[in-house]
């Protein structure tokens, strides 16, 4: 329970974080901000400071910003602190300053990560390492792995064969094992998050098609200086953030070409990413702080996107508008931002729906 609260305060943290780096932007630009809230109205109580009223709400869903002008509230303003009346880059600048949160705070979780030490990839002939691991990559199609429920990021631990066990802490060791057995029936010991399975598994006799029907990597644990720390989480949140869109553009032609999602893909919501983030916590922090740093960058990929109701989408907006020469009017604006969060919502219940019953 307590690692479930953890994360649930993670997330929303890092929904607030966003919303105040759209804060600190427009504040910087001097452009009037109503009120900055923690949580969703109803409030609990305010405190107005300056121009901007400082709240704390009642449903814990992350943050707002109000700003009267993008929403066509900006007529009584004057020109210096209205947004309307602002250069199209310093509106999306405002827009940026959310997204950009999420991959500074990637970088900062990400460094801290490394100086704790994070999983990197060794081989086999190295030894005296700290928190060795041998995980799996990747789980191939109707092979014995995925018929007997192994996923990516389980750590293989060892094997049982005919009541002896075998530990395992190379990636040699594996395949040297499921050579030994073709065709047999054995057990394999996994560790998924803080639980601890044996599996049963049915090896194949063809080893052309893979004994086994995994790929594998062998980790240990790699911390790196205060110095060094920092470099290394904004490399890290660069080639993560290249991952993730080369990812979704995979995923994207699968859809297209008919093929479904690709094995070991999933849709999952706010149940399902609580859950992920309760079990990396229930491992280490480095691995907690790892999870929070992807998830921002998901998140701040997700809202570059050119999506109405999302921060690129009213970016898009405003470059039709720069385009146009003329401003787009603001209730058309208003339908399509609205329509798109209404179909959002309907995906995430359905979403919603589905990981809480994987729960059960």
């Amino acid at each position: 329970m307590p690692t479930l609260i953890i994360a649930i305060v993670s997330i929303v943290l890092l929904l607030v974080l966003h919303e105040l780096g759209h804060f600190l932007t427009a504040k910087s630009l001097k452009i009037k901000v109503e009120e900055f809230g923690v949580g969703y109205p109803p409030r609990i109580f305010g405190k107005k400071i300056g121009e901007t009223m400082y709240s704390l709400n009642w449903l814990p869903f992350g943050a707002f910003v109000k700003i009267p002008g993008p929403d066509g509230e900006g007529e009584n303003l004057k020109d210096s602190e209205n947004y309307e009346k602002r250069p199209a880059w310093q509106k999306a600048s405002v827009l940026l300053g959310g997204v950009v949160s999420f991959w500074l705070i990637a970088a900062i979780l990400l460094s801290v990560a490394f100086t704790m030490g994070v999983p990197s990839s060794v081989s086999d002939s190295e030894t005296n390492l700290p928190n060795v691991k041998v995980q799996i990559l990747s789980v191939s199609a109707d092979s014995p792995a995925q018929l007997g429920g192994l996923k990516p990021g389980d750590v293989i631990t060892g094997f049982e064969a005919a009541g002896d066990r075998t530990d395992i802490d190379t990636v040699l060791g594996v395949q040297d094992f499921a050579k030994s057995h073709q065709g047999q029936e054995v057990s394999i010991l996994i560790k998924r998050g803080a639980e601890e399975l044996n599996i049963p598994l049915a090896l194949r006799s063809d080893s052309s098609k893979g004994i086994l029907g995994i790929s594998l990597v062998r980790t240990a644990d790699q911390s790196y200086s205060l110095k060094e720390a920092p470099l290394m989480g904004i490399k890290a949140t660069g080639s993560l953030t290249w991952q993730v869109i080369t990812g979704w553009f995979g995923v994207l032609k699968s859809l297209i070409s008919g093929g479904g999602l690709p094995v070991g893909v999933d849709f999952v919501g706010p149940v399902g990413i609580g859950s992920m983030l309760n079990d990396a916590a229930k491992i280490g922090a480095s691995y907690f702080l790892q999870f929070i740093a992807l998830l921002a960058i998901y998140l701040a990929v997700f809202n570059i996107l050119p999506i109405p109701a999302l921060d690129g989408g009213r970016i898009l907006f405003l470059a039709i508008e720069k385009i146009k020469g003329s401003p787009i009017n603001k209730k058309v604006e208003q339908k399509f931002n609205g329509a798109v969060f209404l179909i959002m919502l309907i995906l995430m219940a359905f979403v919603t729906i589905k990981d809480i019953t994987n729960l059960f």
